[in-house]
């Protein structure tokens, strides 16, 4: 599993999307673990059209952590947004 903090490059004004994509590198059943201080939506269908499912954790300081995970099939994919 790895972890991208998008934190640091937003706040130096870096678009974070290319680095986010490179995600399509994972083998089935890995997990990328994405950070963010707002909830990426528009991210989620590009990442769902691409063969990944995920789950949206917003954290007590109003971080959003979403993970997503690479299946081998790309049929009904589910999502599970927790609230804070």
């Amino acid at each position: 599993m790895g972890i991208i903090d998008v934190r640091p490059g937003l706040a130096a004004e870096r678009e974070p999307f290319t680095r986010i994509l490179a995600v399509d590198k994972l083998a089935s059943g890995e997990f990328l673990e994405l950070i963010a201080p707002f909830e990426p939506v528009p991210l989620y269908r590009v990442m769902e059209n691409r063969g990944f499912e995920r789950t949206t954790r917003r954290t007590e300081d109003s971080d959003w952590h979403v993970t997503f995970k690479f299946l081998t099939s790309t049929g009904d994919l589910s999502a599970d947004d927790s609230q804070s």
